[in-house]
C-alpha cells in the first residue's frame, strides 16, 4: 500500500478462517512500472504488409481452420515502442481501461509483490510475497481467470477470453482448427504463447514426416514376403537344415534357423532400403524444421513485442537480491553494485553442481549395467525353461523366444528405472540450481534445463544405444565366448541383426512415456480438484466469487512450463536419433501430438489457476538442445543402418561375394546369402565351460553348428580369425558412415545458408518501428529543447525591463 497499490479484503464463502486480499493498481503506478520493465505499447497502426512469408502457399487451405473472426476478431497491429511516463501523448491511447491488458497487468502486479518488504530486523530485510507462500502466511497468489470456462460471463465489461479459449481451443471439438496464438499470448503471456506455437508449429511439420515414415513401413510390410534372404530363414530345406550353435553355456541347446521365421519377416519391414532412404531424408527434414522454426519465430518476436527483450531489460530474481552482500565493480558502466557471491564463491557453486550431475549420470550408466547384467541372467533362464512353460500356449510358442522375452522385460524394467531415477534427480537439479543463485529467471531456467536434459538424455536414450552400438558387437565366438564382469557371457543378436530388439525398446520406452506423461498430467489434476471441491462444496444458495473458485483449482508448479518442452524435446530425440530403425516414430509422435496441444490446453484453461504471465522472446535454452540433437541424429542414424541392420552386409554380398570370383553364381543375387553369412564352428572346440549339457533329438550325428559372425571354417590354416568377407564389410561400413554424414552435413550447410532466419517483411517493419521510434523521440527533445530556448528569452526580456 505504501508503494501505492489498493488492497481490498474479502472473507471466504467456504472457509470463515480464509481471507482472500485482492490487489489492484491504478493508472499511475501502472504508467511507471510499464516504464520500470519497459513495457512496449503501440504508438501508431502498422501501415505496412503484414502477410505472413512462413508457408503462404498454405494460407487458403489453412484459413478455413482457423477459429471464427467474429468470435475471436484479428487484433490490430502497432508500430511499439518502450512505454515512458512523461511521453504519454505520443502513445496510441484509445481507453485507459484496455490501454495495459490484464496480462500486463498482472505482470506488474508480481513484479511489485515479489519484491515489497514485510519485515526488517537490524540488517535482515525480509521481501517478497514468495517468501510469505513459504512461510504459509498466505496460501497462494495468482492472477484471476476473467469467466468461468464453460459459462459466458453476463457483465458487458468482462472480455470471456477464458470462455473463448476453452471453446475455439480446448474443447475436443476443436480438435482440427488451429490455435489462437494472439489470443493465447494476450491471456497467458509471451511465455505460454511460444510454447503452443512451437508445439502447433513441430506437430505441423511432422504431419510430413508421418506420411514418409508411414510409406516406408507400408512398403516394409509389402515386401516382407519377398525377401530372398527371410525366405532362406523360413525354407524348411536351407533354415530347416542350418544347426546353431547355444547362445548360452551350458544349459541352452542347439536349435534349428527356421525357428527364427516370424521374427526375420518382421525385420524385413524395418530393415530394408526405404529404410535408409527415410533416414536421409529425416536428416533433412530436421534442418528444415530448425531453419523454418526460426524464421517463424522471428514472426512472433516482432508481433509480440519482443525483439529487444535484452538481458537488461530483465529484472533479477527476488531470490538473487535477497543474498546480494558483496560489492564489485560493473565491467560494463565501471560502478558499483551488490553480488551474491565472489569469482571463487561462484566457481565453487558451479563446480558442486557439475559434479552432482556427473554423479547421477554415472548412476543412471550402473542403472544400465544392472539390466544389461538382468538380460545376461534371464536370457539363460528363458532359454532352458521358456519353450517347456509354453508347451500349452501353441499358437504363442513361436513368436515367444527367449530373445524376444528377455527385450520386452528388459525394456518394461528399464522404464520404471527411468521413471523412478526421474523423480529422484529432479529433487536434486532443482537443489543445485537454488545453490547456484542465477540471476535473472532465465538463467534460473536455462542453467535448469541444461543439467535436466543431460540426465534425462543419458537415462532415457542409454538403453537404446546400448542395443543399437554395444549388443552383439563384442561375443566372441562358441569356443572363445566374451564374458561381462567375467562371468555374464554377453548377449548375442538374432541371426537377422538387433534392429527389431531396438525398435521394441523404442516402442515400449515412447508409449510408456506417453501413457505416464497423460496420468500425471491429466488425471492427477482432475482427480485433485474433484475432491477439493466434494470436501469444501456449499450450499446451492451460496454465490461463490470468482477468486474463490480459482482458489479451487490447482497451482500452477514453480517449473512451468519446464516439463512440457523436456516431454517434447526427448520425444524430438526418439523421433530422430533413432527412426532408422523405427520408421513409425513420427507416426506415434504426431499422434500423441494432437492430443498433447488439446489437453495442455484443456489441463491450464480447466484445472489450473492462471500463471503469472512472463516475457520470452523464443524457447530459450531448448533450441541450442534441438540443434544438437539433429547433429547427433545424422551420425546415430548412419551407425544404426551401418553396425545395427543387416544392409551393408547384405549389399557387400550382392555387388561382390554371389558372383565370381568369391560366389558361384553369373550374376548379382541374394540367393546363398544365409549360407555365406553365418560361419562354421566344430562342436569338439567348446570347452568344457561353455559346452552344452543336452542335445536335442534331432541334433543326430552333427559335427558342426553355424553362428552369426565372418570367420574362417575350422580345419583352415586361419581358423575362427575373421575372415575377407569381415573386412570388405567393415570397409563399405566405414564408407558408408563417412558419405553419408558428409552428404547430409553439406546439405544441412546449405539449407541453413540458404533459409534466412529473419523474413525479408520482418526486417522491413522493425526498420521501419526504429524509424518511428527516433522520430517520436526527436521531436519530443525538439520540443523540449524549443520551450527551455522560449523560457530563457522570456527572462532575458523580463531582465531587460527590470533594468530599464
Amino acid at each position: 500500500m505504501k508503494m501505492g497499490m489498493e488492497l481490498e479484503a474479502a472473507r471466504s464463502v467456504v472457509d470463515e478462517k480464509l481471507l482472500f486480499v485482492k490487489v489492484h493498481m491504478p493508472w499511475d503506478m501502472l504508467c511507471t512500472y510499464a516504464e520500470v520493465l519497459h513495457i512496449k505499447m503501440p504508438i501508431q497502426p502498422n501501415d505496412l504488409s503484414t502477410t505472413s512469408s512462413t508457408f503462404n502457399f498454405l494460407s487458403c487451405i489453412t484459413k478455413h481452420f482457423y477459429p471464427s473472426e467474429d468470435l475471436i476478431a484479428k487484433e490490430t497491429e502497432y508500430f511499439t515502442a518502450p512505454f515512458e511516463k512523461d511521453r504519454l501523448e505520443y502513445f496510441y491511447v484509445k481507453d485507459r481501461d484496455l490501454f495495459f491488458t490484464p496480462s500486463m497487468r498482472s505482470r506488474m502486479a508480481y513484479y511489485i509483490l515479489s519484491r515489497a518488504p514485510y519485515e526488517v530486523r537490524g540488517n535482515i530485510k525480509k521481501f517478497g510475497v514468495t517468501k510469505l507462500l513459504d512461510g504459509g502466511v498466505y496460501k497462494a497468489a495468482y492472477p484471476l481467470h476473467d469467466c468461468r470456462f464453460n459459462v459466458r460471463s453476463k457483465e458487458d465489461e468482462c472480455p470471456n477470453e477464458r470462455y473463448l479459449l476453452y471453446n475455439e481451443w480446448a474443447h475436443p471439438k476443436s480438435f482440427y482448427k488451429m490455435q489462437p496464438l494472439d489470443l493465447i499470448r494476450k491471456y497467458y503471456g509471451e511465455k505460454i504463447g511460444i510454447y503452443f506455437a512451437w508445439l502447433g508449429f513441430y506437430t505441423a511439420m511432422l504431419a510430413l514426416a508421418a506420411i514418409v515414415g508411414l510409406a516406408c513401413f507400408i512398403y516394409g510390410y509389402m515386401t516382407q514376403e519377398t525377401s530372398t534372404w527371410s525366405k532362406e530363414v523360413c525354407d524348411p530345406l536351407i533354415g530347416g537344415n542350418i544347426v546353431m550353435c547355444p547362445q548360452c553355456d551350458k544349459e541352452c541347446t542347439y536349435w534349428r534357423l527356421n525357428s527364427t521365421c516370424e521374427s526375420s519377416k518382421k525385420l524385413c519391414i524395418f530393415d530394408n532400403y526405404g529404410t535408409l532412404v527415410f533416414a536421409v531424408f529425416m536428416a533433412i527434414w530436421v534442418t528444415v524444421f530448425l531453419e523454418f522454426w526460426k524464421r517463424y519465430q522471428a514472426e512472433l518476436e516482432y508481433e509480440w513485442d519482443t525483439v529487444e527483450f535484452l538481458e537488461q531489460e530483465e529484472q533479477p530474481r527476488p531470490e538473487y537480491e535477497a543474498k546480494c552482500n558483496h560489492e564489485r565493480i560493473n565491467p560494463v558502466t565501471r560502478v558499483k553494485e551488490n553480488v551474491p557471491y565472489t569469482a571463487c564463491g561462484r566457481c565453487i557453486r558451479v563446480s558442486l553442481g557439475i559434479g552432482t550431475v556427473l554423479f547421477w549420470i554415472v548412476l543412471i550408466l550402473a542403472s544400465v549395467v544392472a539390466i544389461i547384467v538382468y538380460r545376461l541372467a534371464v536370457f539363460f533362464s528363458f532359454s532352458t525353461r521358456l519353450q517347456s512353460d509354453l508347451k500349452e500356449l501353441e499358437p504363442f510358442k513361436e513368436y515367444v523366444t527367449a530373445q524376444m522375452a528377455t527385450s520386452v522385460t528388459a525394456s518394461i524394467i528399464s522404464f520404471v528405472v527411468i521413471m523412478v531415477l526421474n523423480i529422484l534427480y529432479e529433487r536434486v537439479a532443482i537443489w543445485i540450481t537454488d545453490f547456484e543463485l542465477p540471476r535473472t529467471k532465465t538463467d534460473y531456467e536455462n542453467s535448469l534445463t541444461l543439467k535436466m536434459f543431460l540426465f534425462q538424455f543419458v537415462n532415457y536414450y542409454s538403453s537404446c544405444f546400448y542395443i543399437a552400438f554395444v549388443k552383439g558387437k563384442v561375443v566372441g565366438y562358441p569356443g572363445q565366448p566374451v564374458y561381462l564382469l567375467g562371468k555374464y557371457r554377453n548377449e548375442e543378436c538374432d541371426p537377422g541383426g538387433c534392429l527389431i530388439e531396438l525398435t521394441t525398446q523404442l516402442t515400449v520406452i515412447m508409449g510408456g512415456k506417453a501413457i505416464w506423461n497423460n496420468i500425471q498430467e491429466v488425471l492427477l489434476p482432475w482427480m485433485k480438484n474433484l475432491i477439493f471441491r466434494y470436501c469444501t462444496r456449499v450450499g446451492s444458495e451460496k454465490v461463490i466469487p470468482r477468486w474463490e473458485q480459482d482458489y479451487q483449482l490447482q497451482p500452477i508448479g514453480k517449473l512451468g512450463l519446464f516439463y512440457e518442452y523436456l516431454e517434447m524435446v526427448i520425444q524430438f530425440g526418439f523421433v530422430t536419433l533413432f527412426v532408422a530403425s523405427f520408421p513409425l516414430a513420427p507416426v506415434l509422435a504426431l499422434v500423441n501430438n494432437l492430443f498433447e496441444i488439446r489437453v495442455d490446453a484443456w489441463k491450464i484453461i480447466t484445472q489450473f489457476r492462471r500463471m503469472v504471465p512472463e516475457k520470452a522472446q523464443d524457447i530459450g535454452a531448448w533450441q541450442p538442445i534441438l540443434q544438437g540433437v539433429a547433429i547427433l541424429a545424422v551420425a546415430s542414424n548412419a551407425m544404426i543402418i551401418a553396425f545395427t541392420s543387416d544392409m551393408i552386409p547384405r549389399l557387400v554380398y550382392y555387388w561382390s561375394f554371389s558372383v565370381y570370383p568369391y560366389g558361384d553364381h553369373s550374376s548379382h543375387t541374394m540367393q546363398g546369402y544365409i549360407n555365406n553369412t553365418l560361419s562354421v564352428f566344430d562342436i569338439q572346440d567348446f570347452s568344457n565351460k561353455s559346452r552344452p549339457l543336452q542335445t536335442p533329438y534331432w541334433f543326430n550325428n552333427s559335427t558342426t553348428c553355424r553362428y552369426r559372425d565372418f570367420r574362417y571354417p575350422p580345419g583352415h590354416h586361419r581358423q575362427y580369425e575373421y575372415s575377407i568377407y569381415y573386412w570388405h564389410v567393415i570397409a563399405a561400413k566405414m564408407a558408408f558412415i563417412i558419405v553419408v554424414e558428409h552428404i547430409v552435413y553439406l546439405t544441412k550447410f546449405v539449407l541453413s545458408y540458404v533459409i534466412p532466419d529473419v523474413p525479408y517483411t520482418v526486417r522491413e517493419q522493425i526498420k521501419r518501428e526504429k524509424y518511428l521510434s527516433q522520430v517520436i523521440l526527436h521531436e519530443t527533445n525538439l520540443k523540449l529543447v524549443t520551450k527551455q530556448s522560449c523560457l530563457c528569452q522570456d527572462l532575458q526580456y523580463f531582465q531587460l525591463l527590470l533594468s530599464s
